[in-house]
């Protein structure tokens, strides 16, 4: 299990072998690391496991990039991997990735997002690499996987001044999930438009 890697110090070497290793083996570095990310992040920030990531992100294979997204997604999940996720400016990459076609992809990167700009400097990030148009596009999308964590991710920068002066145009984008036939995203709309109409 997780902890018997940790124990042997594979991190390291599983991150090297990364960056060489055939696509299909290089999924099952990327499972295996999401695994052991849930202990512990230190190891694998060490090993440089952030540059390496960033560049799966724009892997041709869409496994790999869902893949590297949802690893983000666990090291963000730390208190140490949102700082260092901010410091390496991987936040940019993955607004980018919003836009990916594949529905996998923009699920694991909206969710890597949501848990990375919880800090300050996170949202600051997102919002200089203008990721407001496309999480707007996300929530737009019914079908869309990625709906209710882009909403979330919305009303964490609506909690910004500029953000909020930015999302009181499209008032209608959240007021549409209100019907919803997801409870959660119904919920987290009513949140969303709540702070949107926040009067200082």
């Amino acid at each position: 299990g997780a902890g018997g890697v940790l124990r042997a110090g594979l991190i390291s070497p599983l991150v090297l072998k990364l960056k060489t290793e055939l696509d299909e083996i290089q999924e099952l570095i990327l499972d295996t690391l999401s695994n052991c990310l849930r202990v512990e992040v230190s190891e694998a920030l060490a090993a440089g496991a952030l540059t390496v990531l960033k560049e799966k992100l724009s892997h041709p294979s869409t496994a790999i990039r869902s893949k590297a997204a949802w690893v983000l997604l666990e090291i963000s999940s730390h208190a140490e991997g949102k700082t260092v996720v901010c410091k390496e400016e991987v936040i940019p990459v993955l607004v980018k990735l919003l836009e990916d076609t594949q529905p996998e992809v923009q699920v694991n990167t909206a969710g890597a997002l949501m848990f990375a700009i919880v800090t300050p400097q996170g949202r600051s990030s997102a919002m200089g690499a203008e990721a407001i148009p496309p999480l707007l596009q996300l929530v737009a999308e019914e079908t869309s996987k990625a709906r209710l964590n882009a909403i979330k991710i919305l009303t964490l920068l609506a909690e910004l001044p500029e953000g909020r002066k930015a999302l009181l145009d499209h008032r209608d984008t959240f007021q549409r999930c209100l019907d919803d036939p997801s409870e959660a995203v119904q919920r987290a709309a009513e949140i969303a438009i709540t702070v949107i109409d926040w009067k200082p």
